[in-house]
């Protein structure tokens, strides 16, 4: 079967590095791909926002698949349009997307179907906005309602800087926020395939937000993961699944707006049980990179299923029990304004060193790769230990010629309970 795999970033090409395997895989295509991307699937020159070219594409080359992996293409209704030119598309419509396109929304539903989550105010305005601060003890969490790409959350330590994230989500047109209580306790990710009434779980992994060594500094959209996050126990991981993800299963359902592909739950471990803290619509980044790297057997079925709506129907994921951990290369100026176009060199040496090097935001210049985004590699290792996978991501780390930086201490919460 052919398949058509949206997006661009290390996410996208650790998806394609999986399909690439599939025993059912006749052409892999992708747009708008970049240079990793390129070395398992056809790029094709496609305008993603196009819908319908998307559609006619998918007609000409017998693409019984399209893969959606970013979030921007499922909130503006792509794989509502190609669903109704009679594609099979993995990825959710656009009005479920809102779980990840609207903090508020998702708020709102929890609230309704009495899902645990931080207490929270929706605000529309600067002034009630400041207002509806008091309320809230320090720190506090302010969140931009649309989509941010993992950058539009603020934990504030006193009132002023909490003023002032408001103030410049309300600085942009058509600004809205959400004001949310401080959960104390570390976070997990936890990953569900569902086709908007079958559950199958598929894995988890823990992120590491901030920008710098020993998470000081401002969000970013991922510096690294590892996964399994065994700090989401067997027992834990049900309780999320129960409480969490199929009561927002069954509420999607119950509003007509079925969700239908990877609902990642961003969790947080508070003393009274698992709680939400937000959704994604989409695998997460770089969480993607540790999940296919421990994921054995084959992608595909799976995700065709998730597509057809008959999940139920195929055998449930297997994972390797080794730890796999990655390490995010960012640019120079990252979070902030990357420095773009600077050649990278060695990743061959990495590869051969023993990681898999999926590339995020890279270009060919020439016969050059080089950075064009802030968010430029993933170097992922697998071991048996957080400790082992470490450090054999490290040695990839090293033996690149990169022009930018990565954070040094990714897996340290795993691997001081490791020592323990």
């Amino acid at each position: 079967m052919n398949v058509l795999l949206i997006g661009s970033g290390g996410r996208e090409h650790a998806l394609a590095w999986k399909l690439a395997q599939s025993a059912v895989l006749d052409t892999l295509y992708a747009a708008p791909g970049n240079p990793g991307i390129a070395r398992h699937a056809t790029i094709v020159p496609l305008d993603i926002a196009d819908h319908a070219a998307v559609a006619r594409f998918c007609a000409e080359t017998r693409v019984s698949l399209v893969v959606v992996g970013p979030e921007a293409p499922l909130v503006a209704g792509l794989a509502d349009d190609l669903r109704a030119a009679g594609v099979a598309v993995f990825g959710p419509s656009a009005a479920a997307a809102q779980l990840e396109g609207s903090k508020g929304y998702t708020k709102d539903l929890c609230r309704e179907a009495d899902i645990p989550t931080a207490g929270y105010v929706r605000v529309t305005d600067l002034n009630g906005a400041i207002a509806a601060l008091s309320p809230f003890s320090l720190p506090v969490v302010i969140k931009a309602d649309g989509l941010a790409a993992g950058k539009g959350v603020t934990i504030a330590m006193d009132r002023a800087e909490a003023e002032a994230a408001l103030a410049a989500i309300f600085d942009q047109p058509g600004g809205e926020a959400v004001i949310e209580e401080f959960l104390t306790g570390e976070e997990a990710s936890l990953f569900v395939l569902t086709d908007g009434v079958h559950l199958m779980p598929f894995g988890s992994a823990q992120d590491h937000k901030r920008v710098g060594d020993g998470d000081v500094g401002p969000n970013t959209g991922g510096m690294g993961a590892y996964s399994p996050a065994r700090v989401l126990t067997p027992a834990l991981e049900q309780q999320a699944i129960d409480t969490i993800v199929r009561p927002t299963v069954a509420a999607m359902a119950a509003r007509g707006t079925p969700y239908s592909g990877v609902l990642y739950a961003g969790l947080m471990l508070t003393d009274r049980g698992p709680k939400l803290i937000e959704y994604n619509a989409r695998f997460g980044d770089p969480e993607c990179q540790v999940l296919m790297t421990r994921l054995d057997g084959d992608l595909l079925p799976i995700l065709l299923a998730v597509a057809q709506g008959r999940l139920d129907t195929v055998t449930p994921p297997v994972f390797s029990a080794a730890t796999s951990l990655t390490v995010v290369m960012a640019a120079t100026g990252y979070p902030g304004t990357p420095v773009t176009g600077q050649p990278i060199g060695g990743i061959d040496r990495a590869e051969a060193a023993g990681t898999t090097v999926f590339h995020a935001g890279t270009r060919n210049a020439g016969s050059d790769v080089v950075t064009a985004g802030g968010r430029v590699l993933a170097v992922t290792a697998t071991g048996d230990t957080v400790r082992a996978a470490q450090a054999a991501a490290y040695r990839g780390v090293d033996a690149l010629d990169f022009p930018g930086f990565c954070r040094r201490d990714i897996g340290w919460r795993e691997i001081a309970r490791e020592g323990e």
